[in-house]
Protein backbone atom coordinates (compact mmCIF):
# COMPACT_ATOMS: atom_id res chain seq x y z
CA UNK A 1 0.00 0.00 0.00
CA UNK A 2 1.42 3.58 -0.86
CA UNK A 3 1.66 6.07 1.34
CA UNK A 4 -1.50 8.01 -0.03
CA UNK A 5 -3.34 4.65 1.10
CA UNK A 6 -1.53 4.41 4.25
CA UNK A 7 -2.76 7.86 4.96
CA UNK A 8 -6.47 7.33 4.10
CA UNK A 9 -6.82 4.02 6.10
CA UNK A 10 -5.73 5.70 8.82
CA UNK A 11 -8.26 8.16 8.05
CA UNK A 12 -10.58 6.04 8.32
CA UNK A 13 -9.60 3.72 11.16
CA UNK A 14 -9.80 7.23 13.13
CA UNK A 15 -13.43 7.97 12.09
CA UNK A 16 -14.67 4.03 13.19
CA UNK A 17 -12.83 4.89 16.67
CA UNK A 18 -14.44 8.16 17.16
CA UNK A 19 -17.74 6.96 16.11
CA UNK A 20 -17.31 3.60 18.65
CA UNK A 21 -16.34 6.02 21.51
CA UNK A 22 -19.19 8.29 21.33
CA UNK A 23 -21.25 5.70 20.85
CA UNK A 24 -19.91 3.50 23.87
CA UNK A 25 -20.18 7.19 25.94
CA UNK A 26 -23.58 8.02 24.59
CA UNK A 27 -24.89 4.37 25.78
CA UNK A 28 -22.98 4.70 29.34
CA UNK A 29 -25.11 7.93 29.98
CA UNK A 30 -27.12 8.03 32.97
CA UNK A 31 -31.11 7.92 32.57
CA UNK A 32 -32.16 10.60 32.28
CA UNK A 33 -29.91 13.23 30.98
CA UNK A 34 -32.37 15.38 29.44
CA UNK A 35 -36.53 16.71 30.40
CA UNK A 36 -39.10 13.67 30.01
CA UNK A 37 -42.24 14.71 28.72
CA UNK A 38 -45.68 13.52 30.88
CA UNK A 39 -48.55 13.28 28.21
CA UNK A 40 -52.06 13.72 30.28
CA UNK A 41 -54.96 12.79 27.88
CA UNK A 42 -57.01 14.94 29.43
CA UNK A 43 -57.66 18.35 29.74
CA UNK A 44 -55.95 20.86 32.53
CA UNK A 45 -57.64 21.11 35.79
CA UNK A 46 -58.89 17.57 36.17
CA UNK A 47 -58.10 15.06 38.69
CA UNK A 48 -55.74 13.30 36.07
CA UNK A 49 -53.71 16.78 35.38
CA UNK A 50 -53.80 17.66 38.87
CA UNK A 51 -51.84 14.70 39.94
CA UNK A 52 -49.38 14.57 36.66
CA UNK A 53 -48.48 18.39 37.72
CA UNK A 54 -47.74 17.51 41.43
CA UNK A 55 -46.04 14.52 40.53
CA UNK A 56 -43.85 15.77 37.62
CA UNK A 57 -42.84 18.63 40.17
CA UNK A 58 -41.22 16.25 42.29
CA UNK A 59 -40.29 13.62 40.07
CA UNK A 60 -38.38 16.45 38.21
CA UNK A 61 -36.31 16.75 41.21
CA UNK A 62 -35.59 13.20 41.53
CA UNK A 63 -34.57 12.23 38.47
CA UNK A 64 -32.45 15.40 38.24
CA UNK A 65 -34.12 16.41 35.10
CA UNK A 66 -37.27 18.60 34.13
CA UNK A 67 -40.74 16.23 34.43
CA UNK A 68 -42.92 18.48 31.68
CA UNK A 69 -46.37 17.96 31.29
CA UNK A 70 -48.21 18.66 27.93
CA UNK A 71 -52.24 18.43 28.10
CA UNK A 72 -53.07 16.03 25.49
CA UNK A 73 -57.23 16.08 25.67
CA UNK A 74 -59.24 14.65 22.86
CA UNK A 75 -61.67 11.81 22.24
CA UNK A 76 -62.00 10.50 25.59
CA UNK A 77 -58.42 10.45 26.30
CA UNK A 78 -57.53 8.66 22.89
CA UNK A 79 -55.41 11.36 21.23
CA UNK A 80 -53.39 12.03 24.00
CA UNK A 81 -52.61 7.97 24.74
CA UNK A 82 -52.16 7.27 21.12
CA UNK A 83 -49.45 10.23 20.74
CA UNK A 84 -47.62 8.30 24.05
CA UNK A 85 -48.12 5.02 22.08
CA UNK A 86 -46.49 6.82 19.04
CA UNK A 87 -43.49 7.97 20.86
CA UNK A 88 -40.00 6.68 20.79
CA UNK A 89 -39.29 4.13 23.80
CA UNK A 90 -36.46 5.67 25.28
CA UNK A 91 -38.44 6.90 28.34
CA UNK A 92 -38.16 10.26 27.94
CA UNK A 93 -42.46 9.89 27.28
CA UNK A 94 -44.64 8.63 29.52
CA UNK A 95 -48.40 8.34 29.68
CA UNK A 96 -50.34 9.39 32.95
CA UNK A 97 -53.63 8.39 32.38
CA UNK A 98 -56.89 7.84 33.82
CA UNK A 99 -58.05 4.18 34.13
CA UNK A 100 -61.17 4.83 31.94
CA UNK A 101 -59.23 5.87 28.90
CA UNK A 102 -57.21 2.50 29.09
CA UNK A 103 -59.58 0.05 30.05
CA UNK A 104 -63.30 1.43 29.01
CA UNK A 105 -62.72 3.32 25.63
CA UNK A 106 -61.38 -0.04 23.93
CA UNK A 107 -64.94 -1.14 24.52
CA UNK A 108 -67.40 1.73 24.24
CA UNK A 109 -65.26 2.81 20.59
CA UNK A 110 -65.87 1.05 17.33
CA UNK A 111 -61.66 1.52 16.35
CA UNK A 112 -59.08 3.68 19.01
CA UNK A 113 -55.56 4.45 17.56
CA UNK A 114 -53.81 2.41 19.89
CA UNK A 115 -53.63 -1.18 22.43
CA UNK A 116 -53.80 -0.67 25.40
CA UNK A 117 -51.70 -3.83 26.31
CA UNK A 118 -49.61 -4.02 23.54
CA UNK A 119 -48.82 -0.39 22.38
CA UNK A 120 -47.84 0.12 26.47
CA UNK A 121 -45.24 -1.34 29.49
CA UNK A 122 -46.64 -0.73 32.70
CA UNK A 123 -44.74 1.37 35.19
CA UNK A 124 -47.77 1.57 38.02
CA UNK A 125 -50.54 3.33 39.45
CA UNK A 126 -50.34 5.94 41.52
CA UNK A 127 -53.77 6.96 43.03
CA UNK A 128 -57.48 6.00 42.58
CA UNK A 129 -60.05 9.04 42.65
CA UNK A 130 -63.02 7.02 44.36
CA UNK A 131 -66.80 7.13 42.88
CA UNK A 132 -70.01 8.10 45.10
CA UNK A 133 -73.69 8.11 44.19
CA UNK A 134 -74.59 11.52 45.38
CA UNK A 135 -78.41 13.23 45.29
CA UNK A 136 -79.57 16.61 45.88
CA UNK A 137 -80.15 17.66 49.30
CA UNK A 138 -83.80 17.89 49.17
CA UNK A 139 -84.41 14.96 47.63
CA UNK A 140 -86.02 12.57 50.09
CA UNK A 141 -83.93 9.24 49.78
CA UNK A 142 -81.19 9.11 52.66
CA UNK A 143 -79.55 5.99 51.66
CA UNK A 144 -78.99 3.54 48.45
CA UNK A 145 -81.71 1.59 49.56
CA UNK A 146 -84.35 4.17 49.66
CA UNK A 147 -83.39 5.22 46.04
CA UNK A 148 -83.78 1.91 45.51
CA UNK A 149 -87.41 2.02 47.11
CA UNK A 150 -88.67 5.06 45.35
CA UNK A 151 -87.28 4.37 42.11
CA UNK A 152 -89.51 1.15 42.03
CA UNK A 153 -92.68 2.97 43.18
CA UNK A 154 -92.14 5.93 40.42
CA UNK A 155 -90.39 3.82 36.98
CA UNK A 156 -89.51 6.31 35.45
CA UNK A 157 -89.45 8.98 36.98
CA UNK A 158 -85.58 9.55 38.52
CA UNK A 159 -83.40 10.48 35.96
CA UNK A 160 -79.27 10.57 36.81
CA UNK A 161 -76.91 12.58 35.56
CA UNK A 162 -73.37 11.65 33.81
CA UNK A 163 -70.34 13.02 32.30
CA UNK A 164 -71.55 11.84 28.90
CA UNK A 165 -72.64 8.28 27.03
CA UNK A 166 -70.08 5.75 28.23
CA UNK A 167 -68.03 7.28 30.92
CA UNK A 168 -67.88 5.69 34.44
CA UNK A 169 -70.46 7.47 36.02
CA UNK A 170 -73.10 6.36 33.01
CA UNK A 171 -71.67 2.92 33.65
CA UNK A 172 -72.19 2.98 37.24
CA UNK A 173 -75.74 4.12 36.87
CA UNK A 174 -76.79 1.24 34.07
CA UNK A 175 -75.03 -1.56 36.54
CA UNK A 176 -77.35 -0.26 39.15
CA UNK A 177 -80.06 -0.34 37.09
CA UNK A 178 -79.20 -3.81 35.73
CA UNK A 179 -78.74 -5.05 39.19
CA UNK A 180 -81.91 -3.74 40.95
CA UNK A 181 -84.11 -4.03 37.64
CA UNK A 182 -84.89 -0.25 38.63
CA UNK A 183 -86.18 2.28 36.00
CA UNK A 184 -84.13 5.24 36.24
CA UNK A 185 -83.68 7.72 33.21
CA UNK A 186 -79.79 8.74 32.18
CA UNK A 187 -79.12 12.26 31.21
CA UNK A 188 -76.02 12.57 29.53
CA UNK A 189 -73.98 16.12 30.08
CA UNK A 190 -70.82 17.27 28.44
CA UNK A 191 -68.51 16.82 31.22
CA UNK A 192 -68.63 16.28 35.21
CA UNK A 193 -68.52 19.77 36.43
CA UNK A 194 -71.96 20.79 34.51
CA UNK A 195 -73.33 17.24 35.62
CA UNK A 196 -72.55 18.05 39.22
CA UNK A 197 -73.76 21.59 38.83
CA UNK A 198 -77.11 20.42 37.68
CA UNK A 199 -77.75 17.99 40.63
CA UNK A 200 -76.37 20.89 43.01
CA UNK A 201 -79.82 23.18 41.42
CA UNK A 202 -82.35 20.57 41.53
CA UNK A 203 -82.44 19.96 37.71
CA UNK A 204 -81.46 16.61 37.97
CA UNK A 205 -81.96 14.42 41.17
CA UNK A 206 -78.71 12.48 41.43
CA UNK A 207 -75.14 11.49 39.91
CA UNK A 208 -72.56 9.37 40.13
CA UNK A 209 -69.10 11.39 40.09
CA UNK A 210 -65.29 11.02 41.57
CA UNK A 211 -64.67 12.08 44.80
CA UNK A 212 -62.61 15.32 43.44
CA UNK A 213 -65.69 16.68 41.69
CA UNK A 214 -68.25 16.16 44.52
CA UNK A 215 -66.54 16.46 48.24
CA UNK A 216 -67.09 20.08 47.92
CA UNK A 217 -70.47 19.86 47.71
CA UNK A 218 -70.97 17.08 49.97
CA UNK A 219 -69.13 19.16 52.54
CA UNK A 220 -71.36 21.99 51.64
CA UNK A 221 -74.56 20.05 52.62
CA UNK A 222 -75.53 21.28 48.92
CA UNK A 223 -75.10 17.01 48.00
CA UNK A 224 -75.61 13.91 50.31
CA UNK A 225 -73.75 11.70 49.28
CA UNK A 226 -75.27 7.78 49.42
CA UNK A 227 -72.67 5.41 49.18
CA UNK A 228 -68.91 5.21 47.63
CA UNK A 229 -68.00 2.64 44.67
CA UNK A 230 -65.38 1.21 45.91
CA UNK A 231 -64.96 -2.87 47.23
CA UNK A 232 -63.85 -1.22 50.74
CA UNK A 233 -64.61 2.22 52.88
CA UNK A 234 -62.53 4.52 51.63
CA UNK A 235 -60.30 6.34 54.04
CA UNK A 236 -61.31 9.72 52.34
CA UNK A 237 -64.74 9.30 54.04
CA UNK A 238 -64.61 5.85 56.70
CA UNK A 239 -68.19 7.01 57.39
CA UNK A 240 -69.63 6.44 53.99
CA UNK A 241 -71.10 2.78 53.42
CA UNK A 242 -69.89 1.39 49.92
CA UNK A 243 -72.81 1.02 47.59
CA UNK A 244 -71.54 -2.57 46.92
CA UNK A 245 -72.19 -3.16 50.88
CA UNK A 246 -76.41 -2.75 49.45
CA UNK A 247 -75.58 -3.80 45.85
CA UNK A 248 -73.03 -6.19 45.44
CA UNK A 249 -70.55 -6.02 42.42
CA UNK A 250 -71.75 -2.12 42.21
CA UNK A 251 -68.50 -0.34 42.49
CA UNK A 252 -65.73 1.32 39.77
CA UNK A 253 -61.93 0.79 40.22
CA UNK A 254 -61.02 4.63 39.37
CA UNK A 255 -57.36 4.44 39.01
CA UNK A 256 -54.78 6.92 37.76
CA UNK A 257 -51.52 5.16 35.90
CA UNK A 258 -48.24 5.97 34.25
CA UNK A 259 -47.02 3.80 30.91
CA UNK A 260 -44.56 3.97 28.70
CA UNK A 261 -44.06 3.47 25.28
CA UNK A 262 -43.79 -0.23 24.29
CA UNK A 263 -40.26 -1.24 24.75
CA UNK A 264 -38.92 1.02 27.12
CA UNK A 265 -35.69 -0.70 28.66
CA UNK A 266 -36.78 -2.19 32.19
CA UNK A 267 -33.90 -0.81 33.78
CA UNK A 268 -36.21 3.05 32.77
CA UNK A 269 -38.83 1.79 34.10
CA UNK A 270 -37.31 0.40 37.28
CA UNK A 271 -36.05 4.07 37.56
CA UNK A 272 -39.04 5.64 36.81
CA UNK A 273 -41.01 3.51 39.24
CA UNK A 274 -38.67 4.10 42.04
CA UNK A 275 -38.60 7.65 41.02
CA UNK A 276 -42.34 8.23 41.69
CA UNK A 277 -42.46 5.83 44.70
CA UNK A 278 -40.72 7.90 46.82
CA UNK A 279 -42.25 10.77 45.47
CA UNK A 280 -45.83 9.57 46.67
CA UNK A 281 -43.48 9.37 50.45
CA UNK A 282 -43.29 13.07 50.67
CA UNK A 283 -46.22 13.99 53.33
CA UNK A 284 -46.89 17.28 51.02
CA UNK A 285 -47.87 15.41 48.13
CA UNK A 286 -49.95 13.21 49.76
CA UNK A 287 -51.86 16.14 51.82
CA UNK A 288 -52.22 17.91 48.69
CA UNK A 289 -53.70 14.49 46.78
CA UNK A 290 -55.98 13.66 49.67
CA UNK A 291 -57.18 17.64 49.84
CA UNK A 292 -58.42 16.70 46.27
CA UNK A 293 -60.23 13.78 47.01
CA UNK A 294 -57.55 11.43 45.80
CA UNK A 295 -56.03 7.84 47.34
CA UNK A 296 -52.11 7.75 46.85
CA UNK A 297 -51.91 3.64 45.98
CA UNK A 298 -48.54 2.75 44.16
CA UNK A 299 -47.97 -0.66 42.69
CA UNK A 300 -45.38 -2.51 40.89
CA UNK A 301 -45.59 -2.56 37.12
CA UNK A 302 -46.70 -6.33 37.63
CA UNK A 303 -49.76 -5.46 39.46
CA UNK A 304 -50.95 -2.83 37.24
CA UNK A 305 -50.41 -5.41 34.31
CA UNK A 306 -52.73 -7.60 36.24
CA UNK A 307 -55.15 -5.03 37.59
CA UNK A 308 -55.35 -3.81 33.30
CA UNK A 309 -55.87 -6.67 32.56
CA UNK A 310 -58.85 -7.55 34.40
CA UNK A 311 -60.66 -4.01 34.12
CA UNK A 312 -60.09 -4.61 30.42
CA UNK A 313 -62.46 -7.91 30.73
CA UNK A 314 -64.62 -6.59 33.24
CA UNK A 315 -65.57 -2.94 31.50
CA UNK A 316 -66.19 -4.97 28.53
CA UNK A 317 -68.77 -6.65 29.62
CA UNK A 318 -70.20 -3.61 31.17
CA UNK A 319 -70.01 -1.39 28.40
CA UNK A 320 -71.77 -4.50 26.45
CA UNK A 321 -74.56 -4.91 28.71
CA UNK A 322 -75.34 -1.53 28.88
CA UNK A 323 -75.73 -0.71 24.91
CA UNK A 324 -73.60 2.48 25.37
CA UNK A 325 -71.39 3.80 22.88
CA UNK A 326 -69.10 7.18 22.32
CA UNK A 327 -70.98 10.32 21.95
Amino acid sequence: MDVRGLRLAAGVLACVGWLVSSVTAHAADPYPNRAVTMVVPQTPGGANDVIGRAIAQHLGQNLGQPVVVENKAGVGGNVGTAIAARAPNDGYTILLTAQSAHTINPALYPKIPFDPVNDFEPIMVVAVAPYMLVVNAAFPAKNLQELIDLAREKPGQINFASAGNGTVNHLLGEMLKKSTGIDIVHIPYRGAAPAATDVVGGQVPMTFGSFPGLLPFVRSGQLRALGVATQTRTPLAPELPTLAETVPGLYANAWYGLFAPKGTPKAVIDRLQAGVVQVLQKPELQTAMQSQGLVIAPSTSDELASLLKSDLARWATIVKESGARAE
